[in-house]
């Protein structure tokens, strides 16, 4: 599919399809590991990145065909680390539709956040994706985009 879209910085009011679409990131996480690895709830998600995106804890740039539907975002958030040297950002969540995603769109908004990241004075940015074969398009992708492996697994506890 050949089309052109726009990407612009999401408000507040673009939360809840943001969230939707986060809900069917997830939805195709889970499909391929096959584990319930997250609690999906939307007009929780809806809150939190409402929230999120007016204290600026939370930047989205959300992609819309020429239709002005939502067709995919990237959201990064800013951290700030010794190791790092200095003030970083970090890619939780990058999403595509898949009818779009041979449309260069995945990197566009990587190049967006990128933009973005230089705005802010960041050092770099981070992104991490699962050690699992299911992912190894997505690791590709990033490491053609100059991502590169630093090591390390990412872990978490539940507070």
């Amino acid at each position: 599919m050949n089309t052109s879209f726009t990407i612009y910085r999401a408000t507040a009011d673009d939360a809840r399809e943001v969230s939707i679409m986060v809900g069917e990131l997830l939805t195709e996480i889970m499909n391929a590991i096959g584990v319930q690895a997250f609690n999906f709830d939307l007009d929780e998600t809806t809150a939190r990145l409402n929230d999120f995106i007016s204290q600026e804890k939370y930047f989205v740039f959300i992609a819309r065909n020429a239709s002005g539907d939502p067709i995919g975002f990237i959201a990064l958030y800013e951290s700030y680390a010794l190791y790092a040297e200095g003030t970083f950002g970090t890619i939780p969540e990058l999403y595509v539709r898949p009818s779009y995603r041979a449309n260069r769109l995945g990197l566009d908004l990587v190049f967006q956040a990128k933009s973005f990241g230089v705005s802010r004075g960041w050092t770099r940015l981070e992104v991490t994706t699962p050690p699992l074969p299911q992912f190894d398009g997505t690791l590709a992708f990033y490491e053609r985009e100059g991502f590169s492996i630093t090591g390390g697994r990412k872990l978490k506890v539940t507070l």
